[in-house]
């Protein structure tokens, strides 16, 4: 069974992040989407929200799991029993930072291969960031995020 972990923050999960976890459920038998609580980041949304929010938007596809974790990836990736680690490309900027954290994961884990997707055109501008700051801000994020994900935001920044 080809099992792929897409790794990451997901503070919060956008339509650029679905585009890749559909596309992904089309590639490899088992997706999981690890959501990693990084404290260090400070996220603006809790680990459970973030979670929610995850499962609610990937709902529809069958063979996606979502689930969160602390610690190293190479560690959750072995009890998820997975070797492909799904990382997403938005831009030139992008593939310095992932191919240094790929091969960082190969030093630790030579079993551990990485995938990197492109996410398509309209939704190669959406980050998290950008998305946070707008909804910071009182902008609309609509057109970025699933319904469920620009509610909680708007909660969270009470706009």
């Amino acid at each position: 069974m080809k099992i792929a972990v897409y790794p990451g923050t997901f503070d919060p999960i956008t339509h650029g992040h679905f585009d890749l976890i559909e596309r992904a459920a089309r590639l490899f038998d088992k997706v999981v989407v690890a959501i990693s609580a990084s404290p260090g980041k400070g996220p603006a949304l809790d680990l459970g929200t973030r979670i929610a929010l995850a499962q609610e938007v990937v709902a529809e596809l069958d063979n996606v799991e979502v689930i969160g974790f602390s610690g190293l990836l190479t560690d959750m990736m072995v009890e998820q029993k997975a070797r492909i680690i799904l990382r997403g490309l938005r831009a030139v900027s992008d593939f310095e930072y992932e191919l240094q954290l790929a091969n960082m994961y190969r030093a630790q884990a030579p079993e551990l291969e990485s995938v990197f997707l492109t996410p398509a055109v309209e939704n190669s501008y959406i980050s998290s960031t950008i998305v946070r700051e707008i909804a910071k801000l009182g902008g609309d994020i609509t057109r970025l995020v699933h319904p469920r994900v620009a509610e909680a935001l708007r909660s969270h920044y009470n706009t």
